[in-house]
């Protein structure tokens, strides 16, 4: 806390320096800034099912939310910083124990934690914007997965252009990562971490601080991540994106999707496509982890969506696949080779479910069906989501030998008697999320989510 402090201090005290060289032209900057946030409430509810031994319910409650200010803009000039917080309640005494309090709403032993999440300046001109510092941002590989009550969060600098029609063009460099709560479902790490956004050694302990890129993701300090991007939007109804993440010493990943919906009388339908390449480069710093020897990677994904919207009705169906690892692979180079591995929070899948994250597992094959339905034109802003995913697992993935499921609803209420207030009921029902090898021994649950948001 006295190095956020510290840091906070740090801040306030560039701001007003800023502000003695040009106090006439800054003070409106300062005093027509604008303040936001987010007040949040957090319950989970997990019962655990195991075939070879006791089943238990862990649960867990988490107040907190983040506070936001942002100066105005002087001269394509702005200063931004908030503040993040999380704190249990009304939690078993026995926190440390994860079969009685669920890990994924507060930090290091289930204890709770302050954090100043953003501190970032941002210079805009024309139609060029730089920004630099910490961050919460959102894309393929490096995204704020914001599941639980603290988000992930970046320190990173990036610049984007949008002089040509219809396209924005990016270059970005990302040197930090503060892990948010949600990681801290993945335990020690493993394959199953390093597929589903997490860092391959530590995800559980990592919480709450800005730490160099590499160390968070394989125990190995790097230069961190600089990604290129285009993403064009010149047409109606059609976007094209296309990235490149080079981990420095780590791996290269080329991300690719494409959409379009077209309006025909009441209906839209719509079609999407996204494509993954990962290879090893430099050092090749996941080698000597638990899941990979040698560090190599070269692994493909792809993905298809389609779906219709009728009026206040969306459906989908998407399909995904991972390639495979041979047994030879898992010997003599281990279970990330065909893997797409993913470590800063990233996971862009169509075929995700809300807690299954198998699809980026080598070998997975992935189906996904989707509806949702708004009752607003009704009376309330009432949105419900049922949705089925299955997984045909491959048996050398590294991490489970049997074919899983996941079943799941999420109602989503903006209320109309406070103005800012968003309830939210989610249920999820998880079967064969674990097969062991050998034993076929299984684990499944039944989770039920309530999170109450007032933004203001």
């Amino acid at each position: 806390m006295k190095k956020h402090i510290a840091l906070s201090a740090m801040v306030i005290g560039l701001l007003s320096s800023a502000s003695v060289q040009a106090a006439e032209d800054l003070s409106s900057m300062f005093s027509e800034g604008k303040v936001s946030g987010q007040i949040r409430e957090f319950s989970i509810s997990r019962a655990v099912k195991r075939s070879a031994s006791t089943d238990y319910t862990r649960k867990a409650n988490a107040i907190g939310g983040h506070l936001k200010y942002v100066t105005a803009d002087y001269k394509g000039l702005s200063f931004g910083t908030a503040f993040y917080t999380t704190n249990g309640f009304a939690n078993d005494e026995a926190r440390t124990d994860s079969t009685k309090v669920d890990p994924t709403l507060l930090g290091v032993n289930n204890e709770g934690y302050s954090i100043l999440g953003e501190a970032f300046i941002k210079y805009e001109m024309d139609k060029t914007v730089f920004v630099g510092g910490r961050q919460k941002v959102k894309n393929a590989m490096i995204s704020s997965d914001d599941a639980r009550m603290v988000p992930n969060l970046v320190e990173t600098f990036s610049l984007t252009n949008k002089n040509l029609p219809g396209t924005t063009l990016a270059i970005a460099h990302t040197t930090k990562f503060a892990q948010g709560t949600f990681g801290r479902a993945y335990g020690a790490g493993g394959i199953l971490a390093a597929t589903s956004g997490y860092s391959a050694v530590d995800p559980s302990n990592q919480v709450g601080d800005f730490v160099n890129m590499g160390d968070y993701a394989v125990g190995k300090e790097t230069a961190g991540i600089t990604s290129v991007s285009a993403i064009y939007s010149g047409v109606k109804g059609l976007k094209v994106q296309l990235w490149d993440f080079y981990a420095h010493d780590i791996m290269n990943t080329i991300y690719a999707d494409i959409s379009y919906k077209m309006k025909l009388d009441s209906v839209t339908p719509f079609v999407a496509a996204q494509f993954m390449k990962q290879n090893e480069v430099g050092d090749k710093l996941l080698k000597n982890t638990s899941i990979s020897t040698n560090g190599k990677l070269d692994s493909m994904y792809y993905g298809l969506k389609a779906g219709l919207s009728v009026a206040n009705f969306t459906a989908y169906v998407a399909y995904s696949s991972t390639s495979a690892n041979s047994a030879s692979d898992v010997t003599s180079e281990g279970t990330a080779t065909n893997a797409i591995v993913s470590m800063w929070g990233g996971m862009p899948a169509y075929t995700q479910g809300m807690v299954t994250r198998h699809q980026f597992l080598a070998g997975t094959k992935a189906t996904k069906v989707a509806a949702s339905y708004n009752f607003k034109d009704m009376g309330p802003d009432l949105k419900a989501v049922l949705y089925y995913g299955s997984y045909d697992m491959d048996n050398n993935n590294g991490y489970t030998y049997g074919d899983a499921s996941e079943t799941g609803f999420d109602l989503i209420y903006n209320t109309g008697f406070a103005k800012g207030l968003q309830l939210r009921l989610r249920g999820n029902y998880a079967n064969d999320f674990n097969v062991a090898s050998g034993t076929g021994a299984t684990v499944g649950w039944d989770e039920y989510r309530f999170i109450a948001n007032y933004t203001f």
